[in-house]
């Protein structure tokens, strides 16, 4: 069953008709935004992980149905005129970026946790709580820590 959406995704409106049961890891997929990866396919990893209305999503599980008229973020948006986003700049400079296949869920994980915690001092604790929902087989999660704190710095000296 086919069904008509829009969206804005990465401050771009769309139009589309969707099958009902496609996640809207899919059809982010199918618009070309190949951050979006496929990890686990149960929302256990955070690979997929979008901001949908600022929030982290998996979208492997989120059906795309459900992102009719909302603002949906990917990697790809977050780059400002060929310039990374303070958190990616900070995931590059921490050494945070290892392989790369779960870098995009984490960094929207982290761009919409600075968001919400804007101007407070996070400790590591928090942090590392505030990214359970994303799994990194590459780093031991340590640069990880340190890209947020170094991001979390930049923010709050803007």
């Amino acid at each position: 069953m086919k069904r008509a959406i829009t969206m804005t995704v990465n401050n771009r409106k769309l139009a589309l008709d969707i099958d009902v049961r496609s996640s809207l890891l899919d059809i982010l997929r199918e618009q070309g935004l190949t951050s979006v990866k496929q990890g686990c396919g149960v929302g256990e990893c955070g690979a997929c992980t979008v901001l949908v209305d600022d929030i982290p999503v998996d979208s492997c599980i989120y059906l795309a149905a459900w992102a009719d008229g909302k603002n949906v973020r990917t990697v790809e948006g977050e780059c400002r005129h060929g310039k990374l986003s303070p958190v990616q700049q900070a995931y590059v400079e921490a050494g945070a970026v290892q392989c790369g296949f779960c870098t995009p869920g984490l960094v929207m994980t982290t761009t919409s946790f600075l968001e919400r915690n804007k101007g407070k001092k996070l400790s590591r604790e928090e942090i590392r709580v505030g990214h359970a929902g994303n799994l990194c087989r590459c780093t031991g999660y340590e640069t990880i820590v340190r890209a947020v704190e170094l991001a979390a710095k930049k923010q709050n000296e803007e």
